[in-house]
């Protein structure tokens, strides 16, 4: 049996990251209100550790995307990411990243823009191309057209 896992971005603005990364994968925005308000209420969680997003109790600092086709809640289930916020920024190039392959690599990376991403440059290998970018935080990733 595989085993399960989840990938995790350290970030300034788990909601931020969320948002972008939730419309670049088509993923929606996991809905953790109803939990924290349970947290709240038996007091294992403060004011404090919590905030509004889109008029909805959110983590101060996490927020999660998933993958629409997984059911709720999706921990262990795969097809997530969790933004959660650390101390320090981002400072060299990331070990890891994600590529996206996609059925028009022009147009995708101009929606991308337009959500806050930036382009860093461009690849080829083998005579397939791919466009180099940045999230808002500046956490490199690819786009490149899918075979």
């Amino acid at each position: 049996m595989a085993t399960s896992f989840k990938i995790c971005v350290d970030c300034a603005d788990p909601h931020l990251l969320a948002s972008f990364w939730a419309a670049a994968l088509d993923y929606e925005i996991e809905d953790h209100a109803p939990l924290i308000r349970q947290l709240l209420d038996a007091g294992a969680v403060g004011p404090d550790d919590v905030t509004e997003v889109d008029g909805r109790l959110a983590f101060r600092a996490a927020a999660a995307i998933r993958d629409p086709a997984v059911p709720a809640p999706a921990v262990g289930q795969g097809g997530r990411v969790l933004f959660q916020v650390v101390p320090e920024p981002k400072s060299a190039k990331n070990r890891m990243h994600l590529d996206l392959h996609v059925p028009d690599q022009a147009a995708t990376v101009a929606r991308l823009v337009e959500l806050g991403a930036t382009v860093t440059g461009h690849g080829e290998e083998g005579g397939r191309g791919w466009t180099v970018m940045a999230d808002p935080e500046g956490n490199e990733f690819c786009v490149a057209n899918a075979v």
